[in-house]
């Protein structure tokens, strides 16, 4: 079943092999009627004899290209047929070594500026969604197809023995240090401090009866009761300046504690050797894998439903990402340079290294055909250009019979 291209080139074809055939025809049409005439129709026949000549000798050249002219068995011809490995071969070496080069491939790249086309593309309405539209069942089928067992495998069998033999006490003690130096954690302190001194104020009774267990038991109630209801009283107003006083002694002391836990984590082996043993504990515990892999399965399951809805958040803010992204590589002239540097390296990596196996797919496709298909396929490509060898055959045929038998004459 031929394509639609593989029509339009057998029509072609077709058309070039009645032009060169109505030429010899021609030619001969001419010779038979100037057969025997003197004068100038002599001139006539001899140029016409000799075009008939170039006519078939290129007709034969052509044919045995491809297949044995008129069906004779004739030595070198079907040339094609029969040589389609060596020619497959050849073949796949010319483009190896002219075309899948690295040089090659870079300099087309660097003249096509595939990101800032790329930049400028995304930036044009409609195509940032079609890119999302297109990319997001795909990318949900991705998600969805990774399943909680190969999930607990990976945790089990690479991830959590992975961070077992990391040391986690020197790189938790520098993020702690960079973060009590940021005063990052003052937010969620004043959250705690907040949170503690609102549940202190809500729970009187339950403060007040903790306290007063801890009464001698020879003291009077009444005074078990008047004690323990003051130091609620103090309690609650010492958290309440430590909540509203960002420079509170307490603070500070929390502060220099952080400190110097953090210092502890990169610098003193006994505390380190405590962060590795909690460490070892937490991630050898069974429900930490179990926890992980359900967290996983939530994630997978928001994920999967942001992607689905063609008017989620994930999807808007999707494409208002892939359209800023555009943006940025058409105007920053320093992230496009390095784009196409990066793009060039990969590419050229690609074709150096696996070039010869690229080009291979040449000679693996012609192995697969027989001769005679090997010839067809081939003349459907080339044979209309062909064409123009059996017509150049019979005009320069008759020229230089012309000239042939008038120097004749003159001589």
């Amino acid at each position: 079943m031929l394509s639609a291209g593989d029509e339009e080139r057998r029509r072609g074809l077709r058309r070039m092999r009645a032009v060169a055939l109505g030429l010899l025809v021609f030619a001969a049409v001419v010779f038979v009627v100037t057969h025997g005439r003197d004068g100038v129709w002599g001139y006539v026949n001899a140029a016409s004899e000799a075009a008939m000549v170039g006519a078939v000798a290129d007709w034969f050249a052509v044919t045995a290209l491809f297949r044995h002219p008129l069906g004779l068995p004739i030595p070198h011809t079907a040339i094609i047929p029969k040589r389609k490995d060596s020619i497959a071969t050849s073949l796949e070496d010319f483009v190896t070594e002219n075309f899948l080069t690295e040089e090659n491939v870079r300099t087309r790249l660097d003249s096509a500026q595939v990101p800032r086309r790329l930049g400028v593309w995304l930036q044009q309405p409609g195509n940032a969604e079609r890119v999302v539209a297109e990319a997001s069942p795909a990318l949900a089928k991705a998600v969805a197809s990774i399943k909680d067992d190969e999930v607990r495998h990976l945790l089990d069998s690479i991830l959590l023995p992975r961070l077992g033999r990391e040391p986690v006490g020197p790189l938790a003690g520098h993020l702690l240090e960079g973060i009590v130096e940021d005063g990052s954690h003052r937010g969620l302190v004043d959250i705690g401090v907040r949170e503690l001194h609102d549940w202190a104020l809500a729970n009187e009774a339950t403060i007040t009866a903790l306290l007063g267990q801890r009464a001698p038991w020879w003291s009077p109630k009444w005074l078990d009761d008047t004690v323990t209801a003051r130091v609620h009283v103090e309690i609650v107003k010492w958290l309440a300046d430590v909540r509203d006083n960002p420079h509170h002694s307490a603070r500070v002391a929390l502060d220099n504690l952080l400190a110097t836990l953090a210092d502890d984590l990169q610098h003193d082996d006994d505390t380190i050797a405590k962060a590795e043993a909690l460490k070892e504990r937490f991630l050898t515990h069974p429900s930490v894998g179990n926890s992980l892999v359900s967290l996983w399965g939530s994630v997978r399951r928001a994920v999967i439903d942001a992607l689905d809805d063609p008017d989620g958040e994930l999807r808007a803010r999707l494409v208002v990402a892939l359209r800023d992204l555009g943006a940025r590589v058409e105007s920053d002239d320093e992230l496009r340079a390095s784009l196409d540097r990066r793009l060039g390296e990969t590419v050229g990596y690609v074709v150096r290294t696996y070039g010869r196996e690229l080009s291979t797919v040449i000679s693996q496709t012609i192995d697969r055909w027989d001769g005679n298909e090997a010839a067809q396929r081939i003349e459907l490509h080339v044979g209309r250009d062909l064409q123009f060898i059996r017509i150049n055959g019979t005009i320069v045929g008759g020229l230089v019979g012309l000239l042939i038998y008038s120097l004749s004459q003159l001589l």
